[in-house]
């Protein structure tokens, strides 16, 4: 286990990565298509700035990412990267104003987590509030077609919470990446095809 983790850990090292969380996003692009150049992604829990870095360099220069966390990375982010210092849960309306510059997002990246606990109830009822909102921001700004990758703690109401995706993609699948540590309760939510509503554009 212990190899896994440095493995990882060295790999982001070599690479520039602030952190081995990227292989994640990597692998389920990989595997779901997510990302292509030109496209607009919101970035939910940016910090410390690795997924952003890699949406910003897959979408390319005419692509746009907007990274929003309740901390700021110190690692410099692409050109095309846009960072907002916002707490989704505190400052909605915030969080609102700044969506409402967008036209609409392709893909919707959630890897928010909470300040653990160490109590397992709470901590994965955090993580389900975070998982929410981000549903809720897909909900609102994806465009049609679009879709959604969410991380969220496995716990008693996470089938309500796939249940609520099926509402809104046409596809929902359930992932945990190889670069999560195999004690770890997280699993990654993905929404596939935004089901088209009257107010969306398509993707």
């Amino acid at each position: 286990m212990k190899q896994h983790k440095d493995h990882y850990f060295h790999k982001a090292k070599r690479e520039q990565y602030p952190a081995r969380s990227v292989y994640k996003l990597q692998e389920m692009d990989k595997r779901f298509q997510l990302l292509r150049k030109g496209q607009s992604i919101l970035d939910l829990g940016a910090y410390p700035g690795s997924w952003s870095m890699y949406a910003g360099q897959r979408v390319g220069e005419k692509g746009r990412v907007l990274a929003v966390d309740r901390e700021e990375p110190e690692q410099v982010l692409p050109d095309n990267v846009e960072f907002y210092l916002v707490d989704v849960l505190e400052s909605e309306g915030e969080l609102e104003r700044i969506l409402q510059g967008f036209t609409g997002f392709h893909l919707v990246l959630s890897d928010m987590a909470p300040l653990t606990t160490g109590i397992r109830d709470k901590d994965q009822a955090l993580s389900l509030e975070l998982a929410e909102r981000a549903l809720d921001c897909a909900r609102d700004h994806l465009l049609f077609g679009g879709n959604a990758v969410i991380k969220v703690f496995e716990g008693p109401d996470v089938p309500e919470l796939r249940k609520e995706l099926k509402t809104v993609f046409h596809r929902v699948r359930s992932f945990k990446p190889k670069g999560s540590r195999s004690e770890s309760k997280e699993n990654f939510i993905l929404g596939l095809g935004r089901k088209e509503i009257d107010t969306q554009k398509e993707a």
